[in-house]
């Protein structure tokens, strides 16, 4: 199984009301991340088994936006062991619960999980080393981990800085503009 961790979206300045942080939604920059993060996913023609996201609403958002942009039609399943304070036994009980599925459900191949940090970057460190690792994921970040023997191997990490550079680039014109006079 090739798990993806995605850690939400840019969603603007956080709350001190805990109440209210929890239902703060992706900003403009948040949705500009998940589109680039989907052509990213489309050109490596990744297509996902399972999206699962924090119940948080950013979280929920960015599972949404990007599963949208890669052709993701199933519903997102919502978990606690990606909200911000999971534990990262809840979250190895989760993964157990994925890497055996029930009686006459395919094995997944690709699944993407969608939290935050700090608890995220450490779950991807957790599972990709024997010791303790930990990960900077910056907002928007992406990274894929064959879970096929632990510990798991992080194939790549990609930052969404990376992306837009990636995105503007291939988006411009390789010839230079010539004047007709």
């Amino acid at each position: 199984m090739n798990l993806y961790f995605l850690r939400h979206a840019s969603a603007g300045t956080r709350r001190p009301n805990p109440v209210i942080d929890v239902r703060r939604p992706l900003d403009k920059e948040g949705k500009q991340q998940c589109i680039l993060l989907g052509s990213y996913l489309n050109s490596l023609k990744v297509q996902f088994d399972l999206i699962v996201s924090s119940p948080l609403k950013r979280a929920q958002q960015t599972a949404s936006f990007v599963g949208t942009e890669v052709g993701y039609e199933a519903e997102i399943l919502i978990t606690e062991a990606l909200s911000p304070g999971a534990t990262l036994r809840q979250f190895e009980d989760f993964l157990l619960r994925l890497e055996e599925p029930e009686e006459g459900q395919p094995e997944l191949e690709n699944v993407l999980v969608v939290g935050h940090n700090p608890n995220l970057a450490a779950f991807l460190g957790a599972i990709c080393s024997t010791g303790k690792t930990s990960l900077r994921m910056r907002k928007g970040a992406l990274a894929r981990v064959d879970m096929t023997r632990r510990p798991g191997t992080l194939h790549w990490l990609v930052d969404p800085r990376i992306l837009r550079g990636v995105y503007g680039k291939v988006t411009k014109r390789s010839r230079r503009k010539t004047s007709r006079k």
